[in-house]
């Protein structure tokens, strides 16, 4: 393995002797019609021959500009683009480093006879969008708009599939300002590719309301809109694939789309039992379950990328098929809709073992199970917009979802007291069969009103949802040294009803045209909850489950009904902008129970709410983010009820009536900025909240029998912390080879105050986490790609019972792609893990490594690709987890060692006609 990483490393760093020439061009730019500087244009230099991307920059506030390259030719085309003006054109004749080109003047693009010059700039700044042209960006072949994604300044991608812009996150991203597949944003960047994209553009996320308006939007997320080229806005284009390998392992994947100008039709359909989200076409990136961030629920059902997949932890089989419409209605209007449909099937083992400290001794627990769960759900979603005339504009959202799903579960738990000896033991059976349904409905209207920018917003939203299930349950709990054992044979009813409503008003008012505004706001909502869970204990001489247990049944209906009137300053400067909103809650939370009225509550819980932030440019490569927010969280209405929970035997949990609403204190700031010339960017963020009054539950130990009472109780100085920064930058070796170096790290603290066997005590956490990664590109040669971040974790506490924590992970990972001999790519994927503080009997270090080679056939249309997942067969999932007052080490069922022979087929007739009288097809991407 040593000498493996050793070639690779000493394969990289080998630099070719061709003939290159360091240049430095400069020079300053101003407008003709002004002879003011000019900010923020674009400045490019392309080769003669082939009009290929040598190099580019954006000039500063002054005007001035520098492009720092290297290249082989000996003279380039200089282009000067600017919104409003004419392109530039100059010859540079590269005889020296250093180049002064002087004082450029450009002219206002406003004449009927200007030449209009064939080249488009590869960044273009304009008032409230970045925009890439994606000509500008060299890919391999057949590239998603993930890979070109990956190659574009600012952008930084992670494993999961999660993109940062300049530090900010992109939770949107549409296909000529259209959802594809709804706002999952990883079926997009991982299956359209870049040879259908013509421009790029990045946006702060607003709602279509906002964009309307022109108000500002979620300043702290970013959209990314793809713009098709107008050639491929008419044509087919798709993949299909599948593959099989050892273990019984098996994938299947294929996607078709028509484009017929404002008409978009998008099919998809996959299936597999590798955990992938289903859409995996054989590349290595894809075919692992990494894209998109992954989150398991305990149902069985699982979400990647912010849409449901079913199935569960462990292994899971799946089957997918969605449906994606977009369109024109009539002369004013826009509609988009997409159907998913999903089957699972999940099985998985686990294992756990936590060490509990108490004030004055401490326990420990040993815990095994196992589950097999079967999910079946549909979505579909609908967003129609139409302009009704200049002034009046309507949104309409409904959603629909439908899910059935069945659940075995088996569970086998032991504690031991502080001496290991057997305290009590508990197993249960379970099989859950349960259906669910939600219906959803937003609805924004907004009328413009004169011409200065006032408006009128008016919303509307309701939920209806309906959750049944019928679970049996089949448990036995043994307290050791006592006669008390707990045996159950139950049936469960459950019924879960939510109605939820709100609607909303805005009016703004312009005090100062383009700059000041003043917002008046309102909104009521109200929620309620119907939950009846009717529990059933088997009747011995019936055989029949037809005895009704009180104590573990219930019928509760929560109502939350809140007002909120409040106002809104917002300033929008060239460089200064801000916001500065109060609002006033009126909120009412009640609780009817129907099984035990002298349980009910009804509290009134009102509250002063503030949103604010202002965001300062230093210029259009860089600017500074601050915003303050204070939020007010009631209480859970679960937590409110004075009722003994006995649904655990080892936890019996009690509401506390008497408890306040928490108020948070946030503050966040972030700072980012990119250096066109250098080709260098920073970011950096940091953000605490402090919290009064938070709501933390209040547990207590019966040291013979370890059986746990809790509660909860209010208490005052929890806070937490982040911060965090990322440097990278770009360094060309020569006109084939670069090299790219991200250094970063991050931090997160916490100081929580609980309680421990009716002791209250405080704990602080400390984690850090450099990081370093190197990007080598050998362009249509070789890539190579190492990362490494180590993680520090401590905890300390103010009990003297409590030993103080201190956890260390290290990660290693390398990514290299090798793209000769020609039609062949050969892609590795290696990670390096070491856990320090992993319990006795669970794997403590791993390599995984997966592999994929590749071959083109069928004029490259088709790809034949052998994939290995863990070449080495050291695959494990596990972890530690270490709270407040206990630490845990978990270890799941996880995919073992295959090869998989997979086969893929393209088609694309994007553009074909279009391109007929040239003699050029564009078949095949």
């Amino acid at each position: 393995m040593k000498k493996t990483i050793y070639i690779l490393i000493l394969f990289c760093v080998g630099i070719s002797f061709s003939q290159n020439t360091d240049f430095k061009i400069f020079g300053s730019l101003q407008s003709s019609d002004e002879n003011l500087p000019l900010d923020a244009a674009t400045v490019h230099v392309e080769k003669l021959k082939d009009s290929s991307l040598v190099a580019y920059t954006i000039s500063e506030s002054d005007g001035s500009f520098i492009i720092e390259d290297v290249t082989s030719e000996n003279k380039l085309n200089l282009f000067v683009s600017y919104v409003g003006y004419q392109t530039l054109k100059k010859e540079v004749l590269i005889n020296k480093k250093e180049i002064n080109i002087g004082k450029l003047t450009l002219e206002l693009s406003n004449s009927l006879d200007e030449v209009v010059i064939k080249t488009a700039a590869p960044v273009t700044i304009k008032k409230d969008t970045l925009e890439f042209n994606v000509k500008s960006f060299k890919t391999k072949k057949d590239a998603t708009v993930e890979d070109l994604l990956k190659k574009l300044p600012g952008v930084e991608i992670d494993a999961e599939g999660k993109i940062k812009i300049n530090g900010k996150e992109v939770n949107k991203i549409l296909v000529n300002g259209k959802p594809f597949f709804g706002d999952d944003p990883t079926i997009t960047t991982k299956n359209l590719t870049k040879d259908i994209i013509e421009k790029i553009q990045v946006v702060d996320t607003k709602t279509k309301s906002e964009a309307y308006s022109g108000e500002d939007g979620d300043t702290e997320n970013k959209t990314i809109n793809l713009t098709i080229k107008e050639e491929n806005n008419k044509g087919v284009f798709g993949r299909v694939a599948a593959g099989a390998g050892t273990d019984e392992r098996w994938e299947f994947a294929g996607m078709f789309n028509r484009f017929d100008n404002d008409q978009r039709i998008s099919i998809l359909a996959g299936g597999n039992n590798i955990n992938s989200p289903g859409f995996s076409f054989g590349e290595i990136s894809k075919m692992f379950g990494r894209s998109g961030s992954t989150s398991w629920n305990s149902n069985g059902s699982f979400s990647i990328g912010g849409r449901s997949f079913g199935g569960g932890q462990g292994i899971t089989t799946s089957k997918n098929a969605g449906l994606n419409y977009a369109d024109k209605v009539g002369e004013k209007g826009d509609i988009s809709a997409d159907y998913f449909y999903s089957t699972s099937n999940s099985d998985n083992e686990s294992a756990s073992q936590r060490e509990t400290f108490l004030n004055d001794s401490r326990f420990f627990s040993d815990s095994r199970s196992s589950s097999i769960s079967d999910t079946e759900s549909h979505v579909t979603n609908l967003d129609y917009e139409v302009k009704i005339d200049t002034t009046l504009f309507l949104n309409i959202k409904p959603s629909f979802s439908y899910s059935n799903s069945t659940t075995t579960y088996n569970s086998q738990d032991n504690s031991f007291n502080e001496d290991r000896d057997l305290t009590n033991s508990s197993t249960l059976n379970s099989f859950v069969e349960s259906t669910s349904s939600r219906f959803g409905n937003d609805l924004e209207l907004t009328k413009k009103i004169g011409a200065k920018g006032a408006y009128i917003k008016v919303g509307f939203e309701n939920e209806f949802s309906k959750l049944e299930g019928d679970d049996f349950i089949n448990s036995n709990t043994q307290f050791f040294g006592t006669t008390t054992d707990i045996a159950r044979d139950q049936f469960t009813y459950q019924e879960n009803k939510t109605t939820n409503f709100g609607s909303d008003i805005t009016v703004s008012i312009p005090l100062e045209k383009d700059k000041w505004f003043l917002n008046a706001t309102y909104s009521f909502n109200k929620d309620k909850n119907e939950n009846r869970q009717s529990t059933f204990n088997k009747n011995i001489i019936t055989n029949e489950y037809d005895q009704f247990d009180t104590d573990l049944s219930t019928d509760f209906n929560y109502i939350d009904s809140q007002s909120r009137p409040g106002l809104r300053l917002r300033y929008k400067g060239e460089k200064l902008s801000g916001r500065l909103g109060a609002t006033y809650v009126f909120r009412t939370l009640e609780n009817q129970d129907g099984l035990r009225p002298e349980f009910n509550v009804e509290r009134d819980f009102n509250a002063l709410e503030v949103n604010s932030y202002l965001n300062y440019r230093f210029s259009k490569k860089s600017s500074v983010y601050v915003n303050y927010r204070l939020n007010n969280n009631p209480p859970a209405l679960s937590q409110l009820q004075a009722f003994d929970d006995v649904s655990n035997p080892l936890n019996t949990i009690t509401g506390n009536p008497n408890l306040e609403p928490s108020n948070n204190h946030n503050v966040y700031f972030g700072f980012n900025s990119y250096d066109w010339a250098k080709k260098s960017g920073f970011y950096s963020y940091a953000g605490i909240t402090a919290i009064e009054n938070n709501v933390v539950s209040k547990t207590i130990v019966d040291p013979n029998t370890l059986k746990r009472i809790t509660t909860y109780e209010n208490v005052n100085g929890n806070n937490n912390g982040y911060l965090g920064a990322s440097y990278s930058k770009n360094f060309k070796i020569d006109s084939l080879k670069s090299i790219r170096v991200r250094i970063g790290g991050n931090s997160n603290f916490s100081k929580n105050i609980n309680f421990n066997n009716d002791i209250k005590y405080a704990s602080r956490t400390l984690s850090y986490s450099p990081s370093l990664g190197l990007e080598f590109v050998w362009n249509k040669v070789f890539e190579f790609k190492p990362r490494y971040s180590v993680s520090f974790n401590n905890t300390s506490f103010d009990i003297d019972n409590f030993e103080n924590q201190k956890f260390t992970r290290h990660n290693l990972g390398i990514e290299t792609a090798t793209f000769l001999p020609k039609k062949f790519e050969w892609r590795n994927d290696i990670n390096y893990n070491y856990n320090t503080n992993i319990a006795d009997g669970f794997q403590k270090s791993a390599w995984f490594w997966n592999s994929s080679l590749s071959y083109a056939v069928l004029k490259e249309k088709g790809l034949v690709t052998l994939k290995v997942y863990d070449l080495l067969n050291q695959n494990t999932n596990a972890t530690r987890v270490a709270s407040q007052d206990y630490i845990e080490d978990r270890q799941s069922t996880v995919l073992t060692q295959y090869f998989m022979l997979n086969f893929s087929w393209k088609f694309n007739s994007l553009g074909a006609k279009a391109n007929e009288g040239r003699g050029r097809h564009y078949y095949g991407g």
